[in-house]
């Protein structure tokens, strides 16, 4: 009799992205009652969100404090200041006035690296190396971007809206750079080892 190995699927419930085939997934309970799949990479962010890891108990004696505090983005830093130090996407000086196209790509980008999917494109970078990456503003005047992450086998895109409660969320996903709109494929941006999205601008 032949038999056919079947292996299932698993998701991560914060980032949404596919874990690899042989990656640990951790159980978190959102209610105390039923439990989620999370990947290594988002263990901190369902920690906090107040979530119980599976094999603690479920009614802890003290109330667990924040791990951290999120960043704001940089429209809220100049109406206040910052939660934490965290290092600016411009951090050399820039001899000159920024336009408006430019300031939207900062704050898009600012935006993006105070998330958790910061964490998902620094894992897959681990795995396929450097991505190639594009910031695209939408036409429409909503202001909206679309952040796409690009390898030879594997893409993601997030909708950045300013605006929304939700600013930053997941568009899209595929398997084949080809399969990308040319539009996303304006390369104006770099990736840091640890997931940071930094545009192109020049400084003179």
């Amino acid at each position: 009799m032949r038999v056919i190995k079947t292996t299932a699927t698993r998701t991560c419930v914060v980032c949404e992205r596919t874990m690899l085939q042989g990656e640990h997934a951790l159980r978190y309970s959102r209610d105390g009652s039923t439990f989620v799949d999370v990947c290594p990479l988002c263990s901190d962010t369902a920690l906090d969100y107040g979530w119980t890891r599976e094999g603690v108990p479920l009614s802890p004696l003290f109330p667990q404090p924040a791990r951290r505090r999120r960043q704001k983005s940089m429209w809220q830093t100049l109406l206040g200041t910052r939660d934490e130090e965290v290092e600016p996407v411009i951090s050399e000086p820039i001899l000159r006035r920024l336009g408006n196209g430019e300031m939207a790509l900062v704050e898009a980008a600012e935006l993006f690296n105070a998330t958790q999917f910061r964490r998902t494109i620094a894992g897959v970078a681990k795995a396929l190396g450097e991505p190639q990456a594009s910031i695209t503003p939408l036409s429409g005047v909503n202001s909206e971007m679309v952040l796409t992450f690009a390898w030879d086998i594997t893409w993601y895109q997030y909708r950045v809206s300013p605006e929304s409660a939700q600013p930053v969320r997941v568009s899209e996903r595929g398997q084949d750079i080809a399969d990308l709109d040319p539009t996303f494929q304006q390369w104006n941006a770099t990736v840091t080892d640890d997931g940071r999205l930094i545009p192109e601008i020049e400084r003179l």
